[in-house]
């Protein structure tokens, strides 16, 4: 099967650059001809689970289709899913890159935007820095084409990923990216659990006035004052600024905090308060003297003003 693949692959690439010459009775290579063999040959190949000569045949497509830059365009985002069947990922990003640019310069920013957002699926696990440069790109495509939500979904893919890498400082001008997108469309108990993930993240940055700052600020927010979620952050808060590890310890182990995106549902459950926090004391049980001690204790207190106070 494979072989019959190849060998079809080859019928067709011999095609296409039959297609290219030229002769006497025929002075312009047919372009649009050539790039639909070559298309042709890059399916073949592929199924043949020949990566390398699908890409390059993919490549050769785009070079045909110069003159049709829908087509041009379709060719290189299709060489970089053939460079990611390689597991060359930082390549592969780099051609659905090219591709998306050209998209974007063809007037074409919704298959912009989806293909970035699929060059950052690619990339994640093993570059997750390119990752969320692609995804804010994706993001910043869609908020210029005024679809705030989808906007706001990439952000948060970037959010999750600088929190994951520990990068607060980047993950909280993130997040508050977001949570003004969401209070813009009026999505405001998305808003809250926002407010929680910044107060995490200015927590683990060791900065206690942004983190009330967020909480304070949210106050502006329909419905938060009141809210559950705003009973928690200021408990947490004051948890915190007591350096009671207990009450910070609760409120993150909360539902509310439990069942929030699982990277910031780490953040609560691995948040330690200044200095390791002190513990609530259980009340001391007093010990029972034994019934001898007690009483040699009264004799002695009797003895000892028996005789009066002069």
């Amino acid at each position: 099967m494979a072989a019959q693949k190849i060998n079809e692959g080859l019928e067709h690439l011999a095609k296409a650059e039959k297609y290219l010459k030229t002769g006497f009775l025929k002075w312009k290579p047919d372009y649009d001809s050539a790039a639909s063999e070559y298309g042709k040959a890059a399916v073949a190949f592929k199924n043949a689970k020949q990566f390398e000569q699908a890409k390059d045949a993919c490549l050769r497509e785009a070079v045909a289709h110069e003159n049709n830059r829908a087509y041009l365009f379709q060719a290189y985002e299709q060489a970089g899913m053939m460079l990611k069947e390689m597991q060359k990922l930082p390549e592969a990003v780099q051609l659905i890159e090219k591709a998306s640019t050209m998209y974007l310069e063809n007037g074409t920013p919704d298959t912009a935007a989806m293909a970035l957002e699929r060059a950052g699926k690619l990339i994640e696990n093993v570059d997750p820095e390119k990752a969320v440069q692609l995804y804010q790109q994706t993001a910043n495509v869609f908020e210029n084409e005024e679809r705030l939500r989808q906007a706001v979904e990439l952000l948060g893919k970037a959010s999750r990923l600088l929190v994951r890498g520990r990068r607060f400082d980047e993950a909280a001008l993130s997040i508050q990216k977001e949570k003004n997108i969401y209070k813009e469309i009026e999505n405001y108990p998305t808003c809250y659990k926002k407010t929680i993930a910044q107060v995490l993240v200015h927590l683990h940055r060791n900065d206690y006035v942004a983190a009330e700052r967020c909480v304070r600020e949210s106050y502006s927010i329909p419905g938060f004052n009141g809210s559950e979620d705003c009973a928690a952050l200021e408990q947490l808060l004051e948890g915190y600024d007591q350096q009671d590890q207990d009450q910070v310890s609760e409120v993150c182990n909360s539902p509310l905090f439990k069942y929030m995106d699982n990277d910031y549902a780490k953040l609560g459950l691995s948040l330690v308060v200044p200095g390791g926090g002190i513990k609530k004391k259980s009340p001391a049980t007093p010990q029972a003297k034994p019934d001898g001690v007690a009483t040699a204790a009264a004799d002695e207190e009797e003895d000892e003003y028996s005789g009066g106070l002069c």
